[in-house]
């Protein structure tokens, strides 16, 4: 009779291993066809297309558009992560390639570049390219996002990290031209960032 009751409990529980069992591998079969579905159905985020300053003239003589420019150096802990939790989300990627020449421009690069007809160099005194001094209107600091409006415009810069809400601001105060209709401090001030 022992035995019987002992073999009835094991019995039992093997049934009960075997339902929790089943309702994991269903868990994990649950999980695993909803993350296929939400990756087939979302693909992996657009990226920003970064082009030289000579294309963004070749393009720019083909169609006006405003120009991002980003400086970074190497050694800028902040340039990176602006790339990583800034200029990687899609939403600001779609938006730059859209309404942008957006040109990446290491500060400290020892290639000449020509710009606006003028040849911009390296210079070893400053440890910096001139053309990233003649570039950043305010604070010299890195990362340093620069907004050339148009052709004739003058380059206005923000120096620091800066959010895709503290980037949206700007970005769509030039991309959609509100620059021709109102200054930046009232656009600033009725401004709402969903992003």
């Amino acid at each position: 009779m022992a035995t019987t009751i002992l073999c009835d409990k094991i019995r039992y529980f093997d049934v009960q291993n075997k339902n929790r069992m089943e309702k994991v591998a269903s868990s994990v079969l649950f999980i695993f066809l909803i993350c296929s579905s939400f990756s087939a159905n979302h693909p992996a985020g657009e990226k920003i297309q970064w082009i030289s300053f000579e294309e963004a003239e070749k393009k720019l003589a083909e169609k006006e558009l405003p120009v991002l420019v980003d400086i970074y150096t190497d050694w800028c802990g902040w340039c990176k992560v602006m790339d990583q939790k800034t200029y990687s989300k899609s939403i600001v990627a779609g938006y730059l390639n859209s309404k942008f020449y957006a040109v990446k421009f290491n500060a400290e690069s020892k290639q000449p570049i020509t710009w606006r007809g003028k040849v911009y160099k390296y210079n070893p005194e400053q440890k910096l390219h001139s053309l990233a001094k003649a570039l950043i209107t305010g604070e010299m600091g890195f990362p340093n996002t620069v907004f050339i409006a148009n052709k004739q415009a003058d380059p206005q810069s923000i120096a620091g990290y800066l959010t895709p809400k503290d980037l949206q601001v700007f970005v769509t105060y030039f991309g959609e031209s509100k620059n021709r209709e109102v200054d930046f401090n009232t656009y600033a001030r009725n401004f709402k960032p969903n992003w």
